[in-house]
């Protein structure tokens, strides 16, 4: 019997075609959350998290989108997935996580330092009190952050015109994305693409929604901290 714990190493050598460099950077990033209590994660073991974490970031590779951004924005970062393994991934590219609670602030700087992912940076502020990141980022990315129109309004103020949201979903709710439509609309976005992929297995209803934006955002947004979320845009 093997007592060794599972560390996800399989995963990596199965999936990924990185570099050695980037191979070890991800497992070091796979190591942290297994060792690291302050991980604002449940899924933190082995495989598990290789798939749930890094292979569902990963996913969002295949598109256009997210491959040529020179700067992202990962609102909502939590744990640093999806950013953290599309710093890696995209070395040429800028990845700013965007979190506001202290102590996931403090698990994102010490995973940083740990992998030595030296084009990701934490900002630690809530994405409607970013003044920095306003109209400058070529995407934003967001995994279980919120319903969508509120991800979305979080998202427009941030992206330059062109920019694009990438939004991970689950099963389809047709309902939230008509009301997501109304909203874009209202933040000068539209949708321009909506892809089911199968990141590991046993991921049979994984989506990445993209939107772009179209035209400026307007400027009553974003609206003050927290109305987002208590007054959805398309409801």
């Amino acid at each position: 019997m093997n007592d060794e714990p599972d560390d996800g190493s399989r995963w990596l050598d199965l999936e990924l075609s990185q570099s050695q460099g980037q191979r070890e950077q991800f497992a070091v990033l796979l190591r942290l959350l297994r060792t690291d209590r302050g991980a604002p994660t449940s899924a933190r073991a082995g495989e598990r998290a290789a798939s749930v974490h890094l292979a569902d970031s990963l996913a969002a590779l295949e598109l256009d989108v997210v491959r040529g951004a020179g700067q992202i924005a990962d609102v909502g970062a939590g744990a640093g997935f999806p950013g953290l393994a599309l710093a890696v991934a995209l070395p040429k590219c800028e990845v700013r996580l965007v979190e506001s609670r202290r102590r996931a602030c403090e698990f994102l700087r010490r995973a940083c330092a740990a992998a030595q992912i030296e084009n990701a940076r934490v900002v630690c502020a809530r994405a409607e009190a970013w003044s920095a990141g306003m109209a400058n980022n070529d995407a934003v990315v967001a995994r279980a952050v919120a319903s969508q129109p509120v991800v979305l309004e979080y998202a427009a103020p941030l992206l330059r015109v062109g920019g694009a949201l990438v939004d991970w979903r689950g099963r389809r709710a047709p309902a939230e994305e008509r009301a997501a439509d109304v909203a874009a609309a209202e933040l000068g976005m539209r949708r321009a693409e909506l892809r089911r992929v199968q990141p590991f297995e046993g991921a049979l209803e994984r989506h990445l929604h993209t939107f772009v934006k179209i035209r400026a955002t307007p400027g009553r947004f974003p609206r003050r901290p927290g109305v987002a979320r208590k007054r959805p845009l398309g409801a």
